[in-house]
């Protein structure tokens, strides 16, 4: 079953006009005075928001540093069936021992809203472990706002979920890994707000990351890059709503696709110039994502990688992809601009490994990141 499937048969494919807010109720409150500080990379850098959280990442003494990706819990709250969702998260926390954990978005899907996230981030405040969170289209559907989430979660012990004041969005942040020798930004991690529906009948569907939030990151990436002696810091980025790229990259016959594909990726139909933002400041290796729950595949594409967490949640929402829900994992090397990437499962089951670029340039390819 897939993402229309899902809707169709539980009565809930309705007008997007009832299907929750735009990102217009997302965007921030702040004043112009605000917008025009947050707007130059370097005025972030040095905000108060950027370094609340800028030295709590770092590669350990042997230059590693592992990440899990949660994504689509769609916790109910009292639902029996969310609990397979804690099981799996248990399970592969214990397993993988992160340093790191990101939610990419739809966490909860019912109310009290407030007890699902509570729920959901259990497994790693239990553990001590740092976190983030990027919203998903379903997570202010029920009875609190984007605003409303992000001032509940802020100050949950280990969260690093970060706000720009007057950008589009609430979820949008930068988290640096900083270098184990010293307390220089070794490795960059971007958290972007996809929001959620757009509300133009010509443009219905899924919203977009919108211009002033590309703007920033591209400020921000100059900056970060003219600090390291312009050279690019290697970089992830993660958010909930897969970007057109990605079905163009599903689309063509000569692109290799590792992982499942079981549906066409719900991107919105403008594109709003992320991708090409990351392939001209070169820093982004990859961007992951969550939002279609029987993907789980990476794919790339005219020079970076484009790819899915694994569906996390149980059974509250459509989700029969092969192998049950899971988790992505990330393990980085510090000075290397690669990462290494795979799928847990239940039992322990380890799937789609991957090495990037390596495994991805073909013979007689120059790697584009060397």
């Amino acid at each position: 079953m897939n993402r229309k499937e899902f809707l169709r048969t539980s009565g809930l494919l309705l007008p997007v006009s009832f299907l929750g807010v735009s990102g217009a109720e997302a965007i921030g409150k702040g004043t112009m005075k605000e917008v025009a500080e947050t707007a130059t990379g370097a005025s972030y850098l040095d905000s108060a928001s950027y370094k609340a959280h800028a030295d709590k990442l770092k590669f350990n003494a042997d230059g590693k540093f592992k990440i899990v990706q949660f994504t689509d819990v769609h916790w109910v709250p009292g639902n029996p069936a969310s609990e397979e969702a804690a099981e799996r998260m248990n399970e592969v926390l214990d397993a993988e021992k992160p340093d790191f954990v990101i939610y990419t978005g739809d966490i909860v899907f019912a109310k009290p809203a407030a007890e699902g996230f509570r729920k959901a981030f259990e497994p790693v405040i239990s553990r001590n472990i740092p976190f983030a969170v990027t919203l998903g289209n379903h997570d202010d559907e029920h009875d609190m706002t984007r605003q409303e989430i992000y001032t509940f979660i802020k100050d949950m012990p280990g969260s690093l979920t970060g706000t720009v004041e007057g950008l589009s969005g609430v979820t949008n942040f930068i988290l640096p890994i900083r270098s184990s020798k010293d307390a220089k930004e070794a490795f960059i991690l971007y958290g972007f707000d996809s929001l959620a529906y757009s509300r133009k009948e010509e443009t219905k569907g899924y919203d977009w990351i919108k211009p002033d939030q590309i703007d920033w990151y591209r400020k921000c990436s100059t900056a970060l890059t003219a600090k390291n002696g312009g050279k690019p810091l290697p970089a992830l980025a993660f958010f909930h709503i897969p970007v057109p790229e990605y079905n163009q990259a599903a689309s063509d016959e000569n692109t290799l696709l590792i992982g499942i594909r079981k549906e066409k990726a719900c991107a919105p139909v403008i594109n709003s110039g992320l991708f090409t933002a990351m392939l001209e400041a070169g820093d982004v290796m990859a961007t992951f994502v969550g939002h279609d729950h029987v993907n789980d595949y990476v794919a790339r594409w005219k020079g970076l990688l484009l790819g899915y967490g694994r569906f996390t949640g149980g059974k509250t929402v459509y989700h029969d992809v092969p192998g049950g829900n899971g988790a992505r994992v990330f393990e980085l090397t510090e000075g290397e601009r690669s990462f290494k990437s795979w799928i847990r499962l239940k039992n322990n089951q380890v799937i789609s490994s991957i090495h990037y670029p390596a495994d991805f340039v073909k013979g007689g390819d120059s790697n584009p990141f060397t």
